[in-house]
C-alpha cells in the first residue's frame, strides 16, 4: 500500500565563529595586505603556490566582520565546487554568516540574475537551457535549413560551426579573423557561417532557448544596452563588492560584465597570475589581467610571492623561465623550505629511453617512499603519452589520465585497431561492424548485411569481396576488398610487419579520417605514434595483445586488474594539471615542436602562450622535478624515420644553468667477441668440389 511521502524538515544549521580573525598572525605580509584593502578595486598578482584561495577566504571574511552584508558580496569563480569550497572556509573563520555571500561561477549567477531580470527585457523566465551537445544538434539544424547539408563542396560540421560561433560571442573576434587564424580551409564560407547563425539565433529566440554563450551576452547586454540601462543599474546595485577567482582566465565578455557591474561602486577585487594564462584557445586573454590597472584607475596591486608548495631550486629554474615572458607582472617566487635538489634535465637517446627512464626513476622513488598518486607525467598533448601508457601497463604500474581521450580509446585509434583485428581474427564482428561504418556509403543495415553474408560463409575473409553492396558505396567496397587483400597477401609472403600493416592501412584510412574531423592534425599525430609503437612488437598477435582486445572503460584498467587501485600515478596534459601539485613531477618531450607546439612556432602571442604552460607544468612540483628530451624523434610525416630533436627553446642556457643536467646510460650489452677459430675438422668445400669431379 502506498502513501504519500513524510516530508524530514532540515534542522537550522549554525556554526559559530572558532575565534576572532587574526589576519596578523595567520597571514603573511602580502596575504595580510591584500585580505585587509579597504574599497576600491584590487588586483592580487597570486604566483604558484602563494596562497591565492587562502587570501580570498580571508578577503571574504575580513569584509564581513567589517560590516558588509554578506549577501551583498558575490564570489565568482571558475567552478561551483571552488565557490563552495571557498565559502566553507569562510564560514569557518565567520562563522554562519557567511552562506548568505552569492557564491558561483559567471555562467551560474548570470543564470539566476536573467531568471529575476530577464521578462523585463524580453527574456521569458521559463526559458530552456542548451547544453553544448544540444547547441550543436540545434546548429546543425539551421544548417540543413539553410541549405548547406547537401553542398557538393564539404561545408562545415556543427562542431565546427558551434565553435566559431561561440569564440565570435566570448571574444568579440570577427567572424573572418577566426576563420582565417583556425580554419583557412572555410574563408571562402565567411558570409555562410553569418546566414547560419542568423538562423541559429532566430530558432533560439523563437523556442524561448538560451545557450551557454547567451547567459553572459544577455547579462552583458543588460549592462550596457542605453535602452537597458534601469534594469541593468538594479542589476549592479545587488552587489557592494565583487570577488572574482582565476582572473587570467576570463575572457572579454566577462570583462565587460565586470566593468558593468562595478560601475557605480568599483570594489572589485580579481585575484590571477598572467604567469599562468594559458585558456586562449578558450577564449581567455591575458590582457584582462594585464590591463587591470589601466581599466580600473587607481587600482591597488599586491603581488603574492612567497610560495609554500615547492623547494627553492625548482622555483629558481621556474623564475628564470618566466623571466623571459615579453610581458608581465614582476614577481620572484621564494620558500623559507630548506634543502632540496636541482631539477634534473634529461637528455635521453630516444622516445623509448625516455620511457624507460621515467618508469623506472618512478619505481624507484615508490620504493623510496613516494605513493603513486604523489608523482605525475606531464606533457603537452594528449598521444604525446601514448608510448609510455604501454609501457606502464606492460609492468603493471596502475594509472590514470587527466586530459582529453585516453590513447587507446580515441575513436580514430579505435578504427585503425579495427583492421587489424579483423586481419587477426576474420570472426571479430564488433571489428568488421566498426570498420564497415567507417565506409562511404555504408550504413547500419548495409553493414548488417555484409556481416551476415560473412557469417554464412564461415567468416571467409573471400566472402566480403563477393558481397553486392549498393550502388552508392561500391567505390568503397571494392578500395576495401583491395586493401583486406593486400594485408593479406603480405602476411602469406612474409613481408608484413605490425608497422607495415598500420602504413597500409593509412594509405585508405588517413582520407576518411580527413573527411570526419575538421582538425585532423592530432589525430594524425595519434596514428604517428601508434605506427612508433607497433614498430616495437614481433608480431600483430602480441601488439593487440599488449594493447587488449576490449579497450578499457577507464585508464586503470589498462591490463593490471586495478579496478578501484586508490595509489596511481597520473599522467596529464600541463592544461589539465593547473591547479593541482605533486611531490614528484615529470615534464617529457620537452623538444621544439612538441613543446612548444609546432603550430605555436609562427605567432609571437602563442610562443608566449606556451611558455606559460610550461611555467605551470614546472610549478607542480614540491620536492622532485624531471624535466625530459629525447635527441633522436620519430617523426612519420618529416618524411624520416628519425630527426635529430632540438631542445625545448624555453629552455636557454640560463634556464638549464638551474638543472643537474642527467645523460641516461644506455641498457644496451655488448656482445662477446668470437672465441678463436678450431682447427677444421673436416673441409666441406672440398668435399662439394669433389662431387664435381674437382
Amino acid at each position: 500500500m502506498s502513501s504519500d511521502p513524510i516530508p524530514y524538515p532540515a534542522r537550522v544549521r549554525e556554526v559559530t565563529p572558532r575565534r576572532a580573525v587574526d589576519f596578523a598572525a595567520e597571514l603573511n605580509e602580502a596575504q595580510r595586505k591584500a585580505a585587509t584593502h579597504p574599497d576600491g578595486p584590487l588586483l592580487i598578482v597570486a604566483g604558484a603556490g602563494t596562497g591565492k584561495t587562502r587570501t580570498l577566504v580571508y578577503r571574504v571574511a575580513h569584509l564581513i566582520e567589517r560590516g558588509v552584508p554578506a549577501e551583498r558580496i558575490l564570489l565568482l569563480t571558475f567552478t561551483r565546487r571552488a565557490a563552495q569550497e571557498m565559502l566553507a572556509r569562510a564560514e569557518k573563520l565567520v562563522g554562519s554568516t557567511s552562506r548568505a555571500v552569492h557564491g558561483g561561477t559567471f555562467h551560474g549567477t548570470a543564470h539566476r540574475l536573467l531568471r529575476r531580470f530577464g521578462p523585463e527585457a524580453g527574456i521569458a523566465n521559463d526559458f530552456t537551457i542548451l547544453d553544448q551537445g544540444d547547441a550543436e544538434d540545434l546548429m546543425q539544424l539551421s544548417r540543413a535549413a539553410c541549405g548547406f547539408a547537401d553542398k557538393t563542396k564539404r561545408f562545415p560540421k556543427k562542431e565546427t560551426l558551434h565553435h566559431v560561433y561561440s569564440r565570435h560571442v566570448n571574444t568579440g573576434i570577427p567572424v573572418g579573423a577566426i576563420l582565417r587564424e583556425e580554419y583557412p580551409r572555410f574563408v571562402e564560407f565567411d558570409e555562410d557561417f553569418g546566414t547560419v547563425f542568423a538562423d541559429y539565433t532566430a530558432r533560439k529566440q523563437g523556442r524561448n532557448l538560451l545557450d551557454y554563450d547567451d547567459l553572459l551576452l544577455y547579462w552583458a547586454m543588460l549592462l550596457e544596452t542605453p535602452e537597458a540601462r534601469v534594469i541593468g543599474d538594479r542589476v549592479g546595485a545587488l552587489y557592494d563588492h565583487i570577488l572574482v577567482d582565476e582572473y587570467q582566465d576570463t575572457n572579454v565578455l566577462q570583462s565587460r560584465i565586470l566593468k558593468g557591474m562595478c560601475r557605480v561602486h568599483r570594489n572589485l577585487t580579481v585575484v590571477g597570475d598572467d604567469a599562468q594564462s594559458i585558456y586562449a584557445f578558450r577564449g581567455a586573454t591575458i590582457r584582462n589581467i594585464l590591463d587591470f590597472p589601466r581599466d580600473f584607475a587607481g587600482a591597488a596591486v599586491v603581488t603574492l610571492e612567497r610560495n609554500y608548495r615547492s623547494t627553492q631550486p625548482i622555483l629558481d629554474a621556474s623564475n628564470t623561465l618566466i623571466s623571459r615572458a615579453e610581458e608581465r607582472f614582476t614577481k620572484e617566487l621564494y620558500t623559507t623550505r630548506t634543502g632540496g635538489e636541482r631539477p634534473w634535465l634529461v637528455t635521453a637517446q630516444d622516445d623509448a629511453q625516455q620511457t624507460r627512464f621515467v618508469v623506472d626513476r618512478i619505481l624507484e622513488l615508490h620504493e623510496q617512499g613516494t605513493p603513486l598518486r604523489e608523482m605525475a607525467v606531464l606533457f603537452r598533448a594528449g598521444y604525446m603519452s601514448a608510448d609510455l601508457e604501454i609501457e606502464l601497463t606492460a609492468r603493471n604500474i596502475p594509472f590514470e589520465k587527466w586530459g582529453g581521450l585516453k590513447f587507446l580509446e580515441a575513436a580514430h585509434v579505435k578504427d585503425v585497431l579495427a583492421f587489424l583485428r579483423v586481419l587477426e581474427n576474420p570472426r571479430d564482428e564488433v571489428s568488421w561492424y566498426r570498420l564497415l561504418n567507417l565506409m562511404p556509403g555504408i550504413g547500419e543495415t548495409t553493414a548488417r548485411r555484409a556481416i551476415e553474408a560473412l557469417a554464412e560463409r564461415g567468416w571467409n575473409p573471400e566472402a566480403f569481396a563477393d558481397f553486392a553492396p549498393p550502388p552508392r558505396a561500391r567505390e568503397a567496397h571494392e578500395q576495401l576488398v583491395a586493401l583486406l587483400r593486400a594485408l593479406r597477401r603480405a602476411d602469406l609472403e612474409g613481408t608484413a610487419g605490425v608497422a607495415q600493416d598500420i602504413v597500409r592501412v593509412r594509405t585508405m584510412y588517413d582520407g576518411i579520417l580527413r573527411a570526419r574531423y575538421d582538425r585532423e592534425e592530432p589525430r594524425l599525430a595519434d596514428l604517428d605514434r601508434l605506427q612508433a609503437i607497433a614498430d616495437g612488437f614481433p608480431s600483430r598477435t602480441d601488439f593487440l595483445a599488449a594493447i587488449t582486445l576490449d579497450p578499457p572503460a577507464s585508464s586503470t584498467d589498462l591490463g593490471f586488474g586495478a579496478e578501484a587501485e586508490d595509489d596511481t600515478l597520473v599522467l596529464s596534459t600541463v592544461h589539465s594539471a593547473k591547479g593541482k601539485e605533486w611531490d614528484a613531477v615529470f615534464l617529457i618531450w620537452a623538444v621544439d615542436g612538441w613543446f612548444p607546439m609546432s603550430r605555436a612556432l609562427g605567432d609571437d602571442d602563442q610562443i608566449e602562450e606556451e611558455r606559460r604552460l610550461m611555467y605551470v607544468a614546472l610549478t607542480r612540483a614540491r620536492d622532485h622535478l624531471a624535466v625530459t628530451h629525447p635527441f633522436n624523434v620519430y617523426q612519420t610525416r618529416r618524411g624520416a624515420d628519425y630527426s635529430l630533436a632540438q631542445l625545448s627553446r624555453f629552455l636557454d642556457r640560463g634556464v638549464v644553468r638551474c638543472f643537474q643536467q642527467v645523460v641516461l646510460e644506455s641498457t644496451e650489452t655488448v656482445p662477446e667477441p668470437d672465441a678463436p677459430a678450431a682447427p677444421p675438422v673436416v673441409d666441406l668445400r672440398a668435399i662439394l668440389r669433389g662431387r664435381f669431379g674437382a
